[in-house]
């Protein structure tokens, strides 16, 4: 990171805040996605050396940058129990019955992906994405999961015939319960009711919830909120930033181009009794315009969390037009946020520096920063 603002920004910062760790340093994702494949892989990247063709399948995780090699999992530390079993109990299932895996080459085999998310309170969703339709899959496979875990209580499915593995597009089948989880978070200050959100199966949230609470915990002591404000969110996703905020200014903007995204943030404000937040789903570039600010009024302070991508040049050209008092640049990619940091160092001042590790075990961090504007 260090590194990144000094080669990159070529700004000045104060030192660096100690790394925020994450006390749960096993089973802390609530998301994993797995693939199937005909043919398992080693780490190394060599294949494996038998020719059955039951021996040779795999449900794992694809080896890095490497689109059709997929490592066999036998046990991952990275979800709650009972994530491995399930895994393991649909690897055996779809073994004994000699259902095709998926061929990346060739692109036939029916079982192509498995996800699998949870909430805090032990709660399970499960999508299963197949190729075709199956007599197997939804008449035995499905029924016999859901009376092996009762923990799972979302069950999913999704025919995936084409030759990617995006499924956002597609249509999916709740054959149990309803098809999104709710998750929990406190708020930032005590005395207040929990925040709730309702995770649907393409719905972007923090895939460690342990460490969100503290990231969006540190962007709020950093924004130092009055209650009179007027806040924008900007790429607010589902809009978690935004209603951790809202109980404590006066109003919050958000903007999303994913409308899906914005939908979700919608639902969540009803959920937990949230009046005071605006969504606007738009391609950020082309909506975050002077008519916007002239419709929405000049924001007091900006929260902004970009993709790894960062900020669009048009987006902080916004911002240096603005001049809001304060901004906190949320990041998951220091590389790009020093980029913008540049940027915006004409008109504004890198107050505090804040990482975060999210991923515990990788060289991952969320970073928070704090600007203000300069006199």
């Amino acid at each position: 990171m260090k590194d990144n603002f000094d080669r990159i920004g070529k700004i000045e910062y104060p030192e660096i805040r100690p790394i925020l760790g994450c006390e749960k340093q096993f089973q802390y994702r609530n998301k994993l996605e797995y693939t199937f494949s005909n043919r398992k892989w080693l780490t190394d990247g060599a294949p494996t050396g038998t020719h059955n063709e039951d021996a040779c399948k795999g449900l794992g995780f694809h080896l890095p940058q490497l689109f059709d090699r997929v490592v066999d999992i036998e046990q991952c530390h990275l979800q709650a129990d009972p994530s491995n079993d399930i895994r393991l109990f649909v690897r055996r299932f779809t073994m004994e019955r000699h259902l095709p895996y998926y061929n990346f080459r060739a692109h036939e085999g029916l079982m192509r992906n498995l996800v699998v998310r949870c909430n805090s309170k032990g709660e399970f969703m499960v999508i299963l994405v197949i190729s075709e339709e199956n007599e197997v899959v939804r008449h035995e496979l499905i029924p016999a999961l859901e009376m092996a875990f009762p923990q799972i209580v979302s069950l999913l499915l999704v025919i995936n015939p084409k030759l990617n593995d995006i499924i956002n597009d597609l249509p999916f089948e709740c054959l149990k319960g309803e098809p999104y989880l709710i998750e929990t978070m406190k708020s930032p200050r005590p005395g207040y009711d929990e925040l709730k959100f309702r995770i649907g199966p393409v719905s972007f949230f923090q895939t460690n919830v342990y460490q969100a609470e503290r990231l969006y915990k540190t962007a709020f002591d950093l924004a130092d909120v009055q209650g009179d404000e007027l806040m924008y969110d900007l790429y607010t996703g589902t809009g978690t930033i935004a209603q951790y905020f809202s109980r404590f200014v006066d109003k919050v903007v958000g903007i999303e181009y994913v409308q899906a995204a914005i939908d979700d943030a919608k639902v969540n404000a009803d959920i937990n009794g949230i009046k005071n937040c605006t969504f606007y789903a738009d391609d950020m570039a082309k909506v975050f315009t002077d008519d916007f600010i002239a419709s929405n009024g000049r924001p007091d302070f900006i929260v902004t969390d970009p993709p790894r991508a960062g900020m669009a040049e048009k987006v902080v050209e916004q911002l240096l037009k603005i001049r809001a008092k304060k901004i906190v640049y949320v990041s998951c990619n220091p590389a790009t946020q020093a980029r913008d940091l540049q940027l915006l160092d004409s008109a504004y001042k890198v107050m505090a520096v804040q990482p975060v590790d999210m991923f515990p075990h990788t060289q991952h961090v969320e970073n928070v920063c704090l600007l203000t504007i300069r006199d």
